[in-house]
Formats: structure tokens, sequence, C-alpha cells
């Protein structure tokens, strides 16, 4: 009984915390928190969250259906780590891992108990219309079409793919892909642009010397056009590719995965974009995904829990999710998720880059 006591008036005081912050925000109707889930984020994850919160409003009747918004990784760090309370998002969905700024930035915002849990990986695909060149690309071959510097060296003046590389075929460079607050953009920058750029022993010994020079030539994206921001609608680059077939695109491997009747995969280093190249780590563009969860929203915020035990009970190989196009992470990743799905422990940020 008096543990009883202790966990309502625990409760209580939360919820009493985040009615307190939300009122103070001006948020939501004063006297309670929200009973509705928030998540923000990758717009890589968003099909697999959106997928999830439609079972879990099946499974729990009477449930509201969560919010989802597609944001991009980036700009949905700043939004969930801008503080505790009904106002700001319960769940962060990223397809990179969080940067160690962002767990500071959380923290000196209040936000101190936050829980990591991998739900899958995904593949940073490239992909080009089917009627298409055909390209056959490796990460140096797109650091060289892409870099603003390339090698910290003069201004990027290749105009075609042969331009890069007399294999490649003779056409303009034009790319389509994830804007700047994008996890898929992270990605990029890290498991092409950087493995690309580190093919110059010298760019290596950059790195250990001079950290800022060595990003500002490595992950720096040309910006005369060649390169194309195109927002945090992936579709948006699938329907651009039909209307440019000799543009390339660069999106989640769900969107090559639902849209093969209209795409074909552009091998990296000879390797396709394949569910089992993916989930190998084969594909040079693999990557884990992930969802952070407030621990402080839990016991106020309405099938919060419920919410985040759905996505164990649906990342299985063949299960729901895969469905959808996401890769199923190793057995060990996802006994381990599973753990953390149902512990919520929280992490100490110090693994983090």
């Amino acid at each position: 009984m008096k543990h009883n006591i202790v966990f309502a008036f625990s409760a209580l005081a939360l919820a009493a915390s985040l009615s307190a912050c939300q009122d103070q925000a001006g948020g939501g109707a004063a006297g309670g928190a929200r009973d509705q889930i928030r998540a923000v984020g990758s717009s890589t994850v968003y099909p697999f969250a959106t997928a999830v919160a439609e079972q879990f409003v099946q499974a729990n009747a009477g449930m509201k259906s969560p919010i989802i918004e597609s944001t991009g990784t980036g700009a949905g760090m700043k939004l969930f780590c801008a503080g505790v309370g009904a106002q700001h998002p319960d769940i962060e969905n990223a397809s990179r891992r969080m940067k160690k700024s962002e767990f500071e930035q959380c923290v000196a915002n209040g936000v101190k108990e936050i829980v990591e849990i991998q739900v899958g990986v995904d593949g940073l695909a490239f992909a080009e219309a089917k009627n298409g060149p055909g390209f056959q690309l490796t990460p140096e071959l797109i650091y060289k079409a892409l870099a603003a510097n390339p090698f910290g060296k003069s201004a990027n003046t290749a105009q075609t793919w042969a331009d890069v590389d007399p294999s490649l075929p003779k056409v303009a460079i034009s790319v389509f892909g994830p804007p700047s607050t994008s996890g898929t953009r992270d990605s990029l920058a890290e498991l092409i642009l950087e493995k690309g750029c580190q093919t110059d022993p010298a760019m290596k010994e950059l790195k250990e010397k001079d950290e800022k020079a060595y990003k500002a030539a490595c992950t720096r994206i040309r910006e005369d056009g060649k390169y194309v921001d195109s927002g945090e609608n992936d579709n948006l680059i699938v329907q651009k590719l039909a209307a440019n077939p000799n543009s390339l695109g660069i999106f989640g491997y769900s969107y090559l995965e639902e849209n093969r009747a209209s795409l074909k995969d552009v091998p990296l280093n000879g390797v396709e974009a394949t569910y089992d190249n993916v989930a190998s780590g084969k594909y040079p563009g693999a990557r884990p995904l992930y969802i952070y969860v407030k621990k402080a929203h839990v016991p106020v915020i309405p099938g919060l829990q419920q919410y985040v035990a759905e996505f164990a009970k649906s990342w299985e190989p063949g299960g729901p999710l895969a469905k959808r196009g996401m890769v199923a992470a190793s057995d060990a990743a996802r006994a381990k998720s599973a753990e953390a799905a149902k512990t919520l422990p929280v992490m100490d940020g110090s693994y983090l880059k």
C-alpha cells in the first residue's frame, strides 16, 4: 500500500510538472497534460512510426492516434531537446544516432532521462529512373561529383559524370537529395562522402590535425545547382526521377523498395541495395534507425509505453515493418532493443560523438 501511495504521488508530481511547463509555454489546455502521443523527426522513420501508430490504435481501444511529424532528424532533435513538458514531443525518430552536442543540449534544457532504442536498419539508397543511364558508382565517385571543394582544393567544376570519371555517362550531374536538417543527409556525409574523401591519405592526416577543415573538405556539398535539396518528402524525389531520367536520387531504402516499378537501384562498389545486403552490412550505405523516448513523459502521456512496446512487436524479419520496407536488425540487436522497450534504461551519452 505504501508503495502504491508513493507511486501515485510521483505520478501526480510528474503530471503537475508537465502541466506547469505546458501552461508556461501557453500550449494546450491548462490543468492537464496531453492525452495524445507526439513524435517528431526523420522522414525515413516516418512511414514505420505511422505504421506502428495504426497498430497501436487497433490494439488499444479508446486511445487517440499518435501525432507523427516528419521534420527531419536534425530539426526533430531540436524540438525533442527543447524541454520536458506537454508542449514538447515525447519521441524523436532518427535515421542516425543522436549526436553528443544534441545530448548535451537536451540535458541543458532539463531533458535528462532519454531512452535510446534501435528499431531496425535502413540503407542509404541511390536510385535512378528505369530508363536512366545505368550508373555504377563508388563513394569516391559520388564524393568527387558532389563535394564543394574536392579534397580541400579548388571549387568543384565537374559538369558531367564523365568529367568525374571517363567511364561514367556523359550526362549532366543532377542529384536530388535530403536537406541539411535530415538524418539521411548526415548519413550521406558519414557513410559515403567521408569514405570517398578518405581515399586521399592527406585527408586522413587532416582529420587528425584540423577536424573543422576536414569536415569542410569532406562533407560540404556543392551549392551550384548540381545537388538539389528536396525537403523531407522523399516521395517528391521519386517523382523528380521519373521526370528527370538522367538524374540520381538519394533516400532511405524503403522508398526504393516501394517504387521498384518505376526506379532501379544504383549499385555502390558493385553491391546492390537489397534487403539481404543491407541486413548483413555488405551494402556500403547500411545504417541503424532509432527512436528516442522521453522517460519523464511515460507516466503521464497515455499509451506512451504501449506505443513503444508496439515497435518491439513489429520489427521481426517478415513482420509488419519489414513489409513496409524496414530491414530487421540482427537477433542480438533486436533482443537488446526489446529489453530497452520494456525496461526503458536511461542513456548516459558517454558513447556519443
